[in-house]
């Protein structure tokens, strides 16, 4: 059935033909460049925050790999203060020899002993500092991976959410995983648009409204909206001129019933158009492109705590 409807599709994209004035083209035109700008823009943030996760778990490993340094240092230290003390030891025996047999003597081992005293008091306080900064940083460290865990959790426990409320929709085109930290929620058009249209149909509309839910329900996720299509040239005719508006149409279709959820942060909503150029499967068989003809969701948690965190260590 999928393969005849794809047949069907190529010859109706095919057969149709639009006419278009010179100044609707040049507009058509602008809006395409402008897109196209949007769409870097969000490619070079999604790779921004990429690179900052990438960032955060390097530095975490740096920071335990000084804090085995550093107490490494310390058993070193605490090895020398003991040697030191074996020598102090030494020296008191010596005192109390030479107490015996001339105050000159006393009075020189006095006063080296005064000086190897307050030597140790100093290694013994500049331990004490190293310790108690030890202590803190391992501290912060714990609390940056338990912060870490939570959020891994948290997201863990969305995608459970996300796909008990969505259930019934699953096995329909619609799929929710969890990857690099992120949830993902896969809708493919069979669940939302006809061919060539932005318009969503009935049961596509009660699965982004069950999705809704659960987002208004979580308002501190950012929640990025992108459409992608097949690699079929769009051959309608009226405000649409290729893929890349088709794309963003439909995302920001979706948007638009998000939207009526008075309980979503409208703030962390963003709509793209990636057009054909992030698939998911080849474009040389009908099965594929059905894949690629889809929406995706991705839910990103809160990460500013976690900066603020690492922030603090360094």
């Amino acid at each position: 059935m999928i393969k005849k409807a794809s047949i069907g599709l190529v010859v109706l994209a095919l057969s149709a033909t639009s006419c278009v004035s010179k100044k609707i083209y040049n507009d058509l035109e602008t809006k395409y460049s402008d897109l196209k700008k949007e769409s870097r823009s969000i490619a070079d943030e999604n790779a921004n925050l990429k690179t900052a996760k990438n960032q955060l778990e390097l530095d975490k490993d740096k920071l335990t790999k000084d804090l085995a340094s550093t107490k490494d240092d310390l058993a070193k230290q605490k090895a020398d203060l003991a040697a030191e003390q074996k020598k102090y030891k030494v020296l008191q025996d010596s005192y109390n020899a030479l107490e015996k047999n001339s105050n000159d003597a006393l009075e020189s081992n006095m006063a080296k002993n005064r000086e190897l005293l307050a030597q140790l008091e100093a290694k013994s306080k500049k331990l004490a500092d190293e310790q108690a900064r030890l202590d803190k940083t391992a501290n912060r460290l714990k609390e940056l991976e338990d912060m870490i865990a939570a959020k891994e959790e948290s997201m863990r426990k969305l995608k459970e959410t996300l796909s008990k409320a969505l259930n019934g929709f699953e096995g329909k085109g619609l799929t929710v995983e969890q990857k690099n930290g992120k949830v993902y929620v896969s809708m493919e058009n069979k669940l939302l648009f006809n061919s060539g249209s932005w318009a969503v149909g009935t049961e596509g509309r009660k699965a982004v409204v069950e999705l809704g839910k659960v987002l208004g329900d979580n308002p501190d996720l950012s929640v990025l909206i992108e459409g992608h299509t097949d690699d079929d040239p769009y051959a309608g005719s009226g405000p649409i001129a290729n893929n890349w508006d088709l794309s963003t149409k439909r995302a920001t279709a979706i948007v638009a019933i998000l939207s009526e959820n008075t309980k979503i942060n409208k703030q962390k909503l963003t709509a793209a158009g990636r057009s054909e150029f992030s698939p998911l499967a080849s474009n040389a068989t009908p099965e594929g492109k059905a894949k690629n003809r889809r929406i995706e969701i991705i839910l990103t948690p809160r990460l500013d705590e976690i900066a603020e965190m690492l922030n603090s260590i360094n």
